[in-house]
């Protein structure tokens, strides 16, 4: 009798102690959080970009002598186009970011108002590539808005005049931009994204009306950039 009741307090013991273990496991498992992949710096997206200049200009003739005279009433206008954009950024922090936007598309200048006989003057391609920095706002969920200022150097390459016009050349421009967007994020890594940029630009620019008239003067393309597309975040 002596050696069951001994087993049978061993085995109470060994039951006993079993199941403080299992409650402690049970105590502890909640209390770990999940691990979390930490996203990385870069982001990149790829966006369908609206081009709208406005329309504007100051136009001047050059005289014998090289004097300018202003043409009253002058103008040009720039036409509109929708092209690709690639457009890559890096975070700093979690708020604060830096974007690349990388992008080219083609423009037809055309003579408007008091010189609109000479009507199309020529076309160029239009290589704008800006910087921004931004500030995101991150406390809202899904939904990321953001804020930007930046700097652009557009570069016109592949000019020509419509004849009669000879010689079309408009300046390479540093501009300023300002920036409003967001991202629309359906998990940590994907999301579609609007964006609207102003980009404050007006390079100068000289051509040969009609083949005789020596033209320059500054055109006021300012144009609204506006684009949307999909975000990855890495």
């Amino acid at each position: 009798m002596a050696r069951i009741g001994m087993a049978t307090l061993l085995a109470a013991g060994l039951a006993t102690l079993v199941a403080g273990e299992a409650l402690a496991a049970d105590l502890d498992y909640p209390t770990k959080a999940p691990v979390v992949e930490e996203l990385s710096p870069w982001m990149i997206r790829v966006r369908a970009l609206g081009v709208i200049p406005e329309s504007g200009a100051t136009v001047n003739t050059v005289d014998f002598y090289g004097v300018q005279s202003h043409i009253p009433g002058s103008s040009l206008s720039y036409s509109d186009s929708i092209v690709p954009e690639l457009d890559i950024s890096y975070f700093f922090t979690e708020n604060l970011a830096a974007e690349l936007v990388l992008g080219t598309t083609k423009s037809t200048i055309t003579a408007e108002q008091s010189i609109a006989g000479l009507g199309e003057v020529g076309t160029t391609w239009i290589l704008p590539p800006t910087l921004m920095l931004q500030y995101h706002f991150n406390n809202m969920g899904a939904f990321k808005p953001y804020v930007g200022v930046g700097v652009n150097y557009t570069i016109f390459y592949n000019q020509d005049a419509t004849w009669p016009h000879q010689d079309l050349s408009v300046n390479n421009a540093w501009g300023v931009a300002l920036q409003v967007g967001f991202d629309w994020m359906f998990d940590r890594h994907w999301g579609i994204n609007f964006d609207v940029k102003k980009l404050y630009l007006e390079p100068d620019f000289d051509v040969v009306a009609n083949g005789a008239l020596p033209v320059t003067g500054t055109a006021q393309l300012n144009p609204w950039l506006v684009a949307t597309g999909v975000t990855y975040r890495f």
